[in-house]
Parts: C-alpha cells; sequence; structure tokens
C-alpha cells in the first residue's frame, strides 16, 4: 500500500506533498497578510475616499470616457447577463483563479513558482495604491447614477460577499485587484495550455473580468488599467528580479528545482 501511494504521488505530484504543503501555507499566509493590511488601510475617514473617486470621475469626464453608468444600465436592461455578471464577480475571482494555479502547479510545474511570484509581488505592490489612494467604489456612488447591484442579485444590504472577506476595506478600488489577477492567470494559461480554443478563451479573459467588474458597479475604467499595469509590474519585476537570481526554479517555464 505504501509503494502505492508513493507511486501515485510520484505521478501526481510533481515535487511530492512537501511542497504542497509548502506552497500552501505560503499562499494562505500571504493572502491572510494581504486581507489584514487591506482591511487595516481604510482611507482613514470616508472624505478622502470618496473624494478621490470624485477625482477619477472628473478625469475620465475631461477624457470623455465616463461611460461606466451607461455600461451598468444597459446591462441590467439584460436581466441573465446582470446576473451572470453578478455571479462571476463573486466567484470567478476566487475559484477560476484557484482552479488554475492548481492546474498550473500539476500539469505546468516549471511554469508555477514564476506565476506565484508575480502574485505575491502584485499583492504587495497593490497594498500600496489602497493606501495612498483610497477611493469609493462606482457602487458607493449613486449619485453618477451607479448601483449596487452585487446586494440587489444576494438580496441584502451587504456590499460584497465571498471568501475572505473577514475583514472588509470598501474603499480599495485602486487598482482593480480582479482585472490584475485575471490578467496573470489569463494571458499564462493561455500560453501553457494546448487547444486552440482554450488559449481563446484564457486570452479573452482579463477582457471578460474587465465587463464584469464595471458592469457590477465595482470599478471605474481608471481602476482596470491601474489593475493591468499593476500585473504587468508584477511579471517585469518577478522575470527581472527574481527569475535572475534564480532563473533554475523561478522563470517561466524553466524550474529544476
Amino acid at each position: 500500500m505504501r509503494r502505492r501511494l508513493r507511486g501515485i504521488e510520484t505521478r501526481v505530484l510533481p515535487r511530492g506533498w512537501s511542497d504542497v504543503v509548502r506552497q500552501l501555507l505560503l499562499f494562505l499566509g500571504s493572502y491572510l497578510l494581504y486581507q489584514l493590511v487591506r482591511g487595516l488601510v481604510d482611507g482613514g475617514n470616508g472624505y478622502k475616499p470618496f473624494g478621490d473617486a470624485t477625482k477619477i470621475i472628473n478625469l475620465e469626464r475631461l477624457l470623455h470616457v465616463f461611460v461606466e453608468p451607461s455600461i451598468q444600465a444597459w446591462t441590467q436592461s439584460v436581466q441573465w447577463l446582470m446576473d451572470a455578471a453578478d455571479w462571476t464577480y463573486l466567484n470567478a475571482h476566487y475559484f477560476i483563479t484557484l482552479g488554475a494555479l492548481v492546474f498550473i502547479y500539476l500539469r505546468r510545474n516549471d511554469s508555477f513558482y514564476f506565476v506565484r511570484n508575480m502574485f505575491l509581488i502584485a499583492m504587495a505592490l497593490a497594498l500600496v495604491g489602497y493606501a495612498l489612494y483610497p477611493t469609493a467604489p462606482p457602487r458607493l456612488m449613486p449619485e453618477w447614477g451607479f448601483t449596487d447591484s452585487i446586494a440587489q442579485f444576494l438580496g441584502t444590504p451587504h456590499v460584497e460577499s465571498g471568501p475572505g472577506n473577514a475583514l472588509l476595506n470598501f474603499y480599495a478600488a485602486v487598482p482593480s485587484i480582479h482585472v490584475c489577477f485575471a490578467v496573470m492567470i489569463g494571458l499564462p494559461m493561455a500560453k501553457l495550455v494546448g487547444r486552440w480554443w482554450s488559449r481563446v478563451l484564457w486570452s479573452i479573459y482579463p477582457l471578460f473580468i474587465t465587463f464584469v467588474v464595471v458592469a457590477t458597479g465595482n470599478h471605474y475604467f481608471t481602476d482596470v488599467i491601474l489593475g493591468a499595469l499593476t500585473a504587468g509590474v508584477s511579471a517585469l519585476l518577478a522575470k527581472q528580479l527574481l527569475a535572475r537570481a534564480r532563473p533554475d526554479a523561478w522563470a517561466f517555464g524553466q524550474a529544476t528545482a
């Protein structure tokens, strides 16, 4: 029996149970720390987050790109689409991200550690954004034509729901970590999967999440751009700093130990 279990472990787990436990503890610890700090960095008072949100709206109006209320209104006119967007916002950020990470670890392990490093860097960068520029999301700005579609979908007054919401920061809109995670999962997965249709779906996944966060009134386009930029900077740092330090372990598609 023990020999059979070892055979299964060798076939299924690229680096054994010890590495699985190590990666789980690293991700869990870093994410809990991220949630803790994110909850503590709440803008101090409501004046600055709403003032910062107004500055973003004014900038987008100046650039003639403030169309988020129209997008949300159009989505709400198609009930099934609005429900799909709400459901996706509540679940995809966690479960699709987790599923993709598990796939990369088990099937493309030589790329996992690069992706892991991107996530760790991105969460640290996002915390800097939350601290420096606490911003009320669109759903808290009804005077500009937004509604809280998530609360309507759940039928509760809660603004957010889902795993990891014990400590909430209602003003953590800049950058959009939903879009950041979608970019850091979508683009690597598009390179790692084999079938052409899978590559197409993963390539457009960040765009789909962009639509979701805007349609549900959770982010401005400015947040989306900064979220994608955070992903890009994280990838650059993971490549230029960490992967160069340990190219045999932390480079995309090159890990050997």
